[in-house]
């Protein structure tokens, strides 16, 4: 076994397709396939169903080829080590972002990364909370942006901006439309539009709105939408409320603004970081994306006394 024959399993895992695993290996199909089935002999199994199209991972196919990712990525820690030691800022930063950060943040950072004279390429995948923990243990990500704290014992969170709640509400809500802000009460008063139930944030809306703990509460929302988007488009087509992140405000037309209400007393607020495996060693390239982050969000986001009004998650 060899560190080559881990990184053709993983290969073919991450395309289906011993073709083009051994094109983006720069190797040829026969000496790729020759590679990995002297590993299978070697282990005595069989890693991949070749029977199947595309390619699948045998049942201890999969647990071995999660075991290589790790592997591997170990290994590259070494040459992260020595990069990190002589100040080398360039490669692939694997970044992983909740899509309800996503729409709003990454075209701004775009922006901010193309102004920047350093050779580093941010690789963005739009993932859940969930999968982001799993990638980050597999290797298959560098970092990610998300909603925290998490209190993950191997994850190492940067708290980078604090984005406030807002209600948005359906012209057709008179007695709450007409209100200049809103009580947090008001969210159990009508139909509530959340996002499904893989989405950090639709947990935060619940525990907003106290209704958490109340299993018998479907008369009072409604589960429908699998992007903040789309709660806007439900509202805006049908009665009810939603919730939406402050920088969702900035894709808003000029009519929709004025179905924007504040929360009175407390504002309640999301916390967003950017995390890391905690032996993630590329602290430079770590400290460049924070900074590119920052830079890409409005000013008054930075504030960290907004902190004290983060909902969990």
């Amino acid at each position: 076994m060899n560190i080559q024959q881990l990184e053709y399993i993983i290969a073919v895992d991450d395309y289906r397709h011993f073709s083009k695993a051994a094109e983006a290996s720069f190797v040829t199909q026969p000496t790729l396939s020759m590679m990995i089935q002297k590993l299978e002999d070697e282990l005595n199994v069989k890693i991949f169903d070749r029977s199947q199209l595309p390619v699948q991972p045998t049942e201890i196919g999969r647990k071995i080829i999660d075991q290589a990712r790790i592997a591997v990525g170990k290994i590259n820690q070494i040459k992260d080590v020595v990069e990190e030691e002589k100040g080398m800022l360039k490669g692939v930063f694997k970044l992983g972002i909740l899509p309800t950060i996503s729409p709003y943040l990454v075209p701004r950072l775009m922006n901010v990364h193309r102004q920047s004279n350093y050779d580093i390429r941010i690789k963005i995948s739009e993932l859940t909370t969930d999968q982001i923990i799993k990638s980050l243990a597999l290797g298959t990500l560098d970092g990610a942006i998300l909603a925290t704290p998490l209190n993950e014992p191997e994850i190492a969170e940067y708290p980078l901006y604090y984005e406030k709640f807002f209600a948005y509400v359906s012209s057709d809500e008179k007695p709450l439309y007409a209100k200049n802000a809103l009580e947090e009460s008001d969210l159990t008063s009508t139909k509530l539009w959340l996002l499904d139930e893989v989405h950090c944030f639709r947990t935060q809306i619940l525990h907003l709105c106290n209704l958490k703990k109340r299993k018998n509460s479907a008369s009072i929302f409604t589960y429908e939408a699998g992007s903040i988007d789309t709660l806007i488009n439900i509202v805006d087509k049908n009665d009810g409320i939603t919730v939406i992140p402050e920088m969702a405000l900035n894709n808003l037309s000029d009519d929709q603004i004025k179905k924007v209400r504040p929360f009175k007393n407390n504002t309640p607020v999301r916390e967003i970081s950017l995390i890391t495996r905690k032996d993630f060693m590329r602290e430079r390239m770590i400290n460049i994306i924070k900074e590119e982050i920052r830079l890409a969000v409005p000013e008054t986001l930075l504030d960290p006394a907004l902190k004290k009004y983060v909902i969990p998650l």
